[in-house]
């Protein structure tokens, strides 16, 4: 790697663009310069450096809070980005309160204003309970109505302000034009350049469209992870296409997002041979991030490199060395170091021995500070804790999430004409959760139970054995059609192969004996809707592209014809079903 990373690419050479890593200088304001005046070399290192912290509130004199006020109050790191906490089952989301109660304490401590980040990719919900729940991106897509994703920008900026985060690590541009990517599938909109590239764009309108509630906004990953079949957390990707493809596809929705005003773009540990080295990340590439993104692409916004804790750099690449290297590049937030410290004391000593110069770390603190005057970090950094409750999960904004919900559902096949549920109360229901602590499943099977209390209904998990599963689908034997809610959202492959679409442990086996049953099989993916490919002899098939509550609500609404089926496939199902199909029924309600 290191030898590939050495040469300058030769289209700089050719082209006269800036040295790597210069990106234009930005105009400081007062209060940017302000901020700027009383910082050593030190200072504007560490407002690159943005930490880790899960939400929840520590004791004071807990080992975690001190952590915490070294790195904020001493360290005076630049900002803080919100991740899931695991007991070891399953993430844990903050808690709103909890969660604004400690960002005003960390912002009282920070000498300089935090610039505070998160994944709100199903708006803040993707990390904070309590808050509207969003499908998955392509659910957007199968509406075809990008007005849904500036609607959706609109409430997760309105209630990520609220509970104190001012910069949203979304939307999704990339172009899920591999049905076996393991990392983005269901969080891009889908497979089409230009509808990406629209709800990209209304994402962004929508969560700019209210001063007050003005959140920052981030398109990613750069240059486009949607052609890629390894999880980049674990290991480095390569896009293979040439430029002419990633000019046609991949890069559409990122200059459709900067010209959109997008305010940042996050870059992906990705290898694409045909811009840079072939195995240099692209979070790492001066040919990526200077020469296309600023030089090419006129981007001018932050440039936040994806977790640099994430097996696509760090194992290649120390904390220290990642750091520097993405700042060569032309990055200028360096998100998430495994060593914080380490990266800092990296950076510094390239400066001292000239390898970077202050003049460089400068132009990205000059950017970061001014987005933080840009969300009035400079007028205000706390929230008011006794108004969350009237801001987040308000009906009306829930009302949004589920007509959403709803008008994705797309019908891919229904033979048979199985649905909607013809005999309800003859029908079968198989719940299949992706864990067995998961919470998955249970929004459908109450919304079952709502409608048929004494309808046979299993939950099958992947840790169950396959005796325990054989009684569990013996038990449904006396039905005369099985309706399987099938939950995959986005992690690594099954073990059972790309076509078991995320289905591990037996529950491939399990559905292959419901099928060899002879009677009607209704597959509902609620997730990943490449699964069909694994079972392509099913009955019918409905996909929600989401495992939100909404979306099984949604699911359970079309089984019984109690709403409309109007969404169509924003992916194509190769060999199965092509880009834009889906069988559309008018509301059929049916009695038990």
């Amino acid at each position: 790697m290191a030898a590939a990373a050495a040469a300058p690419p030769a289209a700089r050479a050719k082209t006269g663009a800036a040295p790597a890593g210069r990106p234009p200088a930005v105009q400081a304001s007062s209060a940017v310069r302000g901020w700027m005046a009383r910082m050593s070399l030190r200072d504007e290192i560490a407002q690159l450096v943005f930490i880790p912290f899960h939400g929840a509130a520590p004791h004071s004199r807990s080992r975690e809070y001190r952590e915490f006020m070294r790195l904020v109050r001493e360290d005076k790191v630049g900002g803080l980005v919100l991740v899931n906490q695991s007991n070891g089952r399953v993430a844990q989301k903050a808690e709103p309160y909890a969660l604004a109660a400690f960002l005003n304490r960390m912002q009282r401590l920070a000498k300089v204003p935090l610039l505070v980040a998160g994944d709100f990719e199903r708006g803040a919900s993707m990390r904070v309970g309590g808050t509207t729940v969003f499908p998955h991106a392509m659910a957007f897509g199968a509406t075809g109505d990008p007005e849904f994703s500036r609607l959706e920008g609109e409430i997760a900026a309105r209630e990520a302000r609220a509970l104190g985060v001012q910069w949203i690590y979304y939307p999704v541009a990339d172009v899920n034009n591999n049905p076996d990517n393991p990392i983005i599938n269901i969080r891009s909109f889908g497979e089409d350049p230009r509808d990406v590239a629209a709800h990209a764009a209304a994402f962004i309108a929508g969560a700019h469209s209210d001063k007050k509630n003005f959140a920052l906004t981030t398109a990613k990953h750069f240059p486009g992870h949607g052609d890629t079949a390894v999880d980049t957390h674990l290991n480095l990707a390569t896009v293979t296409a040439d430029r002419g493809r990633l000019d046609r596809i991949e890069l559409a929705p990122f200059r459709a997002a900067i010209e959109s005003g997008v305010d940042a773009i996050m870059t992906a540990h990705i290898a694409v041979p045909a811009i840079g080295p072939p195995d240099l990340p692209a979070t790492l590439s001066p040919a990526i991030l200077t020469d296309l993104l600023r030089d090419q692409l006129g981007f001018k916004g932050l440039v936040v490199t994806d977790a640099l804790d994430m097996g696509g750099i760090s194992n290649g690449f120390g904390s220290g060395e990642a750091a520097v290297r993405a700042l060569e590049a032309g990055a200028d937030v360096l998100l998430m170091p495994a060593d914080p410290e380490a990266a800092m004391k990296a950076v510094a000593a390239a400066v001292e021995n000239g390898r970077l110069s202050r003049d460089r770390i400068r132009q990205s603190v000059v950017k970061i500070l001014s987005a933080k005057q840009k969300v009035g970090l400079d007028r205000k950094r706390v929230v008011d804790l006794e108004a969350i409750g009237d801001i987040v999960d308000s009906p009306e904004a829930n009302q949004t999430a589920r007509e959403i919900a709803g008008r994705a559902v797309t019908l891919v096949r229904n033979g048979a004409g199985a649905v909607p549920l013809a005999a309800p109360d003859r029908a079968c229901f198989a719940v299949m959760p992706e864990g067995r602590y998961s919470t998955e499943g249970q929004t459908f099977a109450r919304e079952v139970r709502r409608r048929q209390p004494k309808a046979p209904l299993a939950v099958l998990d992947p840790g169950m054995t396959r005796p325990a599963l054989d009684g569990e689908l013996a038990r449904l034997a006396p039905c005369d059609t099985y309706v399987v809610a099938a939950f995959a959202s986005v992690g690594a492959p099954s073990a059972a192969g790309p076509g078991a679409g995320g289905l591990a442990g037996e529950l491939p086996a399990a559905l292959e004996t419901l099928i060899a049953s002879g009677k009607p099989v209704i597959l509902t993916a609620l997730g990943n809707p490449y699964l069909l490919r694994g079972f392509p002899n099913v009955t019918a098939y409905l996909a929600t592209f989401s495992s939100v509550p909404p979306s099984e609500t949604a699911a359970v609404e079309a089984l019984f014809g109690e709403a409309a089926i109007r969404g169509r496939l924003p992916v194509s199902i190769p060999g199965l079903a092509r880009y834009g199909e889906g069988i559309q029924l008018a509301r059929q309600p049916v009695r038990p």
